[in-house]
């Protein structure tokens, strides 16, 4: 639902209006107010609650200058009889100057040592209070600042919810950091809070991958001497059994999206190439045999048969594609520059990708191309090296890094490249991959 910015040339059709299709909707959330204990809390609250729905991508925010002098608590604060300009008529939010289409308002007490959210959604478009509800809900929370991310977050989900929208919430981020003083996997929520490491191998640990269902994640690390595969559960960090095949790299690997089979990159034959296996390392299979590096091999999630890779079998590296038997290879790319760091969409049409092509050339932008038309557009433009984009898993967001800000930290933005967010600040950051 995220607006079209940019019209493609020569009649072609615009990508980023295709994965995020519909119109924006405008959505007033004025400041809710607490009670008691929960007065203090409003400020997380209200940022939160704001910010949730904000980086949905869902909606047009009015701008909190518009909204009138007086703003509801309760339902009951609605007077359909009031005076036009006393803010609590409908006709105050969807008329000039907030042009609204839909309200959030509410408040929050303390009770019982608990908070307490009272939050309503409003049509404001309808004639009268009687036909506007869409959301009255009660929400439990801690009385402290994490509750109050909790039960903004709960509300927020139930609003994109009625708009077909997946809440982010439960989702997680993994990526590597040197913050410790050596390459590590680390994980942080959707948002960028709860940041903590993952892995503790004190060596190169880098390249994470995460199966489809999350349970899985996957990464090299040289903590063994030459780059080897590990995988450990996600739920207890528990590593499982691996073999890797006696090389000098075994690396950039991949799940199937049945969990079943890995790939990754391997020197087995001299020289890089693509390997599929078993999840134990067993029933290893040779995919590619060509005289030339090819690494970061990709299934598509919804075929489960197309692979994207990344190839210097034409020069410069580039991004192709072959099935899961390493036939019917074909080259994605133009040849234009450097491609790498393939990541599909969840809708299986559609792929993320780091290029040197573009206004910034010989740096690092991050495109999205129709794997179908080769058709392809840019969302991020000047800003330093942007590179390892990785969908959300509601195919509305994109993580990536970016040196944009002075070193390379992790970044969050819209599907049409707007509303870029930094999610991290210590150390340096990077290979980011966003799981269920």
């Amino acid at each position: 639902m995220v607006a079209a910015l940019v019209a493609q040339q020569g009649g072609r059709s615009d990508i980023r209006a295709e994965i995020t299709k519909g119109e924006l909707a405008t959505i007033a959330i004025p400041d809710f107010r607490g009670a008691g204990g929960a007065q203090p809390l409003m400020g997380v609250f209200n940022e939160t609650l704001f910010r949730e729905v904000q980086n949905s991508g869902l909606f047009k925010m009015a701008p909190k200058s518009f909204y009138p002098l007086q703003t509801p608590q309760r339902p009951q604060d609605f007077q359909p009889s009031a005076r036009r300009g006393s803010g609590l008529t409908l006709a105050d939010w969807s008329g000039p100057p907030v042009n609204a289409h839909y309200l959030a308002f509410g408040y929050t007490a303390e009770q019982n040592g608990q908070l307490v959210l009272f939050g309503w959604l409003y049509n404001v478009g309808q004639p009268d209070i009687s036909n506007a509800q869409v959301i009255g809900k009660v929400y439990l929370g801690p009385l402290n600042e994490e509750g109050a991310r909790k039960v903004a977050r709960e509300f927020a989900a139930d609003i994109l919810a009625q708009f077909g929208a997946t809440s982010l919430i439960g989702s997680k981020i993994y990526f590597v950091s040197n913050r410790t003083g050596h390459k590590e996997i680390w994980s942080m929520d959707y948002d960028g809070s709860n940041q903590k490491p993952v892995t503790a191998y004190r060596s190169i640990t880098t390249m994470p991958a995460v199966s489809l269902d999350g349970s899985m994640l996957a990464f090299t690390t040289y903590a063994r001497g030459n780059p080897s595969i590990m995988i450990h559960l996600t739920s207890t960090n528990r590593r499982l059994p691996f073999y890797n095949q006696q090389a000098s790299m075994n690396a950039t690997p991949s799940f199937t999206p049945d969990g079943k089979t890995i790939l990754f990159s391997s020197t087995l034959s001299g020289i890089a190439q693509i390997y599929a296996a078993n999840i134990d390392g067993s029933g290893l299979r040779k995919l590619s045999s060509v005289r030339a590096i090819e690494v970061e091999p990709k299934v598509n999630p919804k075929n489960g048969v197309d692979v994207v890779f990344v190839s210097g079998r034409s020069g410069p590296q580039q991004i192709y594609k072959m099935n899961l038997d390493g036939a019917d290879v074909v080259r994605l790319t133009t040849g234009e520059g450097e491609a790498s760091n393939p990541a599909w969409h969840p809708n299986g049409q559609h792929i993320a990708f780091a290029w040197t092509r573009g206004f910034e050339p010989g740096n690092w932008n991050i495109f999205v191309m129709d794997v179908t038309t080769r058709e392809t557009v840019q969302l991020t433009h000047g800003r330093g090296r942007n590179e390892n984009p990785s969908w959300s898993p509601d195919g509305r967001h994109i993580v990536f890094s970016s040196n944009r800000s002075g070193s390379t930290q992790i970044w969050t933005m819209l599907a049409d490249g707007t509303q870029a967010r930094q999610l991290t600040t210590e150390g340096q950051n990077q290979m980011p991959v966003w799981s269920k």
